[in-house]
């Protein structure tokens, strides 16, 4: 995004606020009248179903708009919560519809994080329909840290990543102890593990061959219109 369109978008961010660990930032149901952005820690993407059972849909880090289609629809079909103590600022929806009218490219900017969204979520849906359980776990954890990476997250080639065994099964279908034989195999090959809320990936190119992680569906880069 050009400078001047994020300094924009910047001047528009609500005071920060800190929230703790395990809240809402939105409510399935809610009508959003702003839009949160994510300053600090993580968040997830998630349903409860009638039973009580929780999926996890996606995972939020820092710079992440929480949901940007709160400049069109009117309900949230998902909650939103914290994973991590956070940092949050909030972008009111007539003001943020208002600057989309009047930058275009802006609105590519946006269009093109809701693509990029749906991208990762196309991958999710691949993983819990045909990826076994270890490539499951091994992609995601590429995926995450691929995206930690690219926003300076990743520190002498380690993720601190808040993530405990069963949010992990929640996105992916698993349970906690299935989740925990998955790490326990993955330590014990040495390609990866997760030691005291910390990712380390030993081996990125054999965890990509067995997963089958390809991280161009993370579109890294907007392309200018010619």
């Amino acid at each position: 995004m050009p400078p001047e369109l994020a300094g924009k978008l910047t001047a528009l961010l609500s005071k920060p606020r800190d929230i703790p660990a395990r809240q809402d930032l939105m409510t399935e149901g809610d009508a959003p009248a702003a839009m949160v952005v994510m300053l600090e820690g993580w968040a997830c993407r998630y349903n409860i179903l009638p039973e009580g059972t929780r999926q996890i849909s996606a995972f939020l880090m820092p710079g992440d708009c929480c949901d940007l289609h709160v400049s069109v629809l009117t309900e949230m079909d998902h909650s939103i919560a914290t994973l991590t103590p956070a940092k949050v600022a909030h972008i009111q929806r007539d003001e943020l519809n208002d600057l989309l009218d009047a930058e275009p490219a802006l609105m590519r900017a946006f269009w093109w994080m809701q693509l990029v969204n749906e991208s990762v979520m196309r991958a999710w849906i691949v993983s819990m329909g045909r990826r076994d359980s270890l490539q499951r776990v091994g992609h995601l954890m590429l995926e995450l840290y691929a995206r930690a990476t690219a926003i300076g997250l990743v520190r002498d080639d380690r993720l601190v990543m808040p993530l405990t065994q069963i949010v992990i099964g929640d996105a992916l279908g698993l349970t906690p102890v299935h989740v925990n034989r998955v790490l326990r195999r993955l330590r014990e090959e040495g390609v990866m593990e997760i030691q005291g809320g910390t990712l380390t990936i030993a081996d990125s190119a054999k965890l990509a061959r067995v997963t089958g992680f390809d991280d161009s569906y993370l579109h890294r880069r907007l392309k200018r219109a010619a």
